[in-house]
């Protein structure tokens, strides 16, 4: 579909009225809103919108994170400060104690938070980290009135169901990118891997966290296989990170993306994953900036709050306060 030959106004009303009928909308159909003109770009984001509102509701999903433990990752993400690969200041430290973890479970339940997560550096722990850190969950869970995820690199049938017993609910895994873009961010494990884990996750019976980063240099054309890869595996939740460049890491020097083309993709997602759980997580604070609140009625139902991983966030207090002035229960 060329622009000068498009009707978006029309385009627009279709693609919602098929997303609301819960029915897939078509590559085609997503193609041609990437090039949404600027004065149908609001009437692009209040469909999303609209989506949003028939699915989910008010309903809003927060989540904290702890980086339970901290770079010398083996791994060669080209975006992340945590990899052994490149020189960073990135902290390193072991697994932390089960007080630690407690602790930080116990600030997010203060703090407004509806899940914890607990998220671990590197491609899996070893087996005795993961009995150590399974000993920390089941504390959290007994403990702490919290929904529990965990993010704990690649994952088979066995740990997910130990998972589960400890009381974790739900699993982060994210693919990153679009299956032809994916070797320009990693070489050390292949995108299939990503999504053989995210299968297990699935069908253990946990919750399947998935998204990625988008601004990594990627064409707007691959952020929608990125989309349809996680519509096809039929994921619950989708954080959409927007790059934070971490100074050492071969992505420091990676152009930002305009507000615009942020919101726009997080509406694309948002028609493509009427179901889904669509959160603006990383990078969402230096590149959005006063458009923070815009992506909440642009499809997206979720943060997360507190920080990330290497990177601090804003104040919980401001993000809960953008989230209550957006019109969403928390």
């Amino acid at each position: 579909m060329k622009r000068e030959t498009t009707s978006y106004p029309k385009l627009i009303d279709a693609v919602e009225e098929k997303a609301l009928a819960d029915e897939q909308i078509s590559r085609a159909e997503a193609e041609a809103l990437l090039d949404t003109p600027d004065e149908h770009w609001l009437r692009l984001l209040a469909a999303a919108d609209r989506v949003r509102i028939h699915f989910k509701g008010s309903h809003f999903d927060s989540c904290s994170l702890i980086n339970a433990r901290s770079g010398r990752c083996g791994e060669d993400c080209a975006f992340c400060a945590q990899s052994v690969r490149y020189n960073t200041d990135c902290e390193t430290y072991p697994l932390r104690s089960d007080d630690d973890i407690l602790d930080a479970a116990r600030a997010a339940k203060a703090a407004g938070a509806a899940r914890f997560c607990t998220v671990t550096s590197g491609g899996a722990l070893s087996p005795q980290e993961f009995d150590r850190l399974l000993q920390s969950l089941e504390k959290v869970h007994a403990e702490v009135d919290i929904a529990l995820d965990a993010s704990l690199g690649f994952l088979d049938a066995k740990r997910a169901e130990k998972l589960r017993a400890a009381g974790v609910t739900r699993y982060n895994h994210n693919i990153e990118t679009s299956p032809d873009y994916y070797a320009q961010i990693v070489t050390t494990h292949r995108f299939e891997q990503r999504v053989s884990t995210i299968r297990t996750v699935l069908n253990s019976g946990l919750s399947a966290c998935c998204g990625g980063i988008i601004g990594m240099g990627e064409a707007p054309a691959q952020r929608l296989d990125f989309a349809f890869v996680l519509a096809d595996l039929q994921v619950d939740c989708v954080p959409i990170n927007i790059l934070n460049p971490r100074p050492g890491t071969p992505l420091e020097h990676a152009p930002q993306l305009e507000p615009r083309e942020i919101l726009k993709t997080v509406a694309i997602f948002r028609l493509i994953l009427p179901h889904a759980t669509i959160k603006i997580a990383g990078g969402r604070e230096r590149n959005l900036g006063d458009f923070q609140g815009m992506a909440l009625r642009a499809g997206a139902n979720g943060m997360i709050i507190g920080g990330y991983l290497t990177t601090a966030g804003r104040s919980v207090e401001d993000d809960l306060r953008m989230v209550r002035e957006a019109g969403f229960a928390i």
